[in-house]
């Protein structure tokens, strides 16, 4: 399998650069997994809706070139579908049956995504009414990508 994590900016904290590399790590067996990071556009306090709209499609337009014909797309969105562990992983053992094997994770920046990157998706995930800092979200969706893995191999780590 292969998953790439799309991200809008840079990690800047060591701690979360140290966990995320410990994730890939801990997936090599399970798939071919890649951060690709786009650049960020400045969003000052006090944004227009109209200058809060134009970030997010500069922002996604970086993201929508990276994706490949064929991938299955899943959108990081506060509004999307919450899901469990559990689900997520037959939703990622679903898709390898299918022959679905290329997965794009896509995380917004601190507006969020363009509509457009979110129409793109064949899944908006949400991982809770809480809000994260888009960099830690990383690590978080690292970690589950990883127990979704091991559930599907029956493995304990998700007790």
């Amino acid at each position: 399998m292969n998953i790439q994590i799309i991200a809008v900016g840079k990690v800047r904290e060591k701690f979360i650069t140290e966990g995320m590399r410990e994730f890939l790590k801990r997936m090599r067996p399970f798939a071919c997994v890649e951060v690709k990071e786009v650049s960020d556009d400045k969003a000052p306090e006090g944004l227009s809706a109209r200058e809060t709209e134009q970030v997010k499609s500069r922002e996604g337009e970086r993201i929508l070139k990276l994706l490949k014909p064929g991938q299955i797309i899943i959108a990081l969105d506060s509004r999307g579908t919450m899901i469990s562990s559990e689900q997520l992983a037959e939703e990622i053992s679903g898709w390898g049956l299918a022959g679905k094997s290329d997965l794009a994770f896509i995380i917004g920046g601190s507006l969020g995504l363009h509509s457009e990157v979110i129409a793109r998706a064949d899944l908006v995930l949400s991982f809770g009414k809480m809000t994260f800092p888009h960099q830690l979200m990383r690590l978080i969706l690292m970690e589950q990508i990883y127990r979704a893995f091991k559930i599907n191999r029956g493995e304990p780590y998700h007790k």
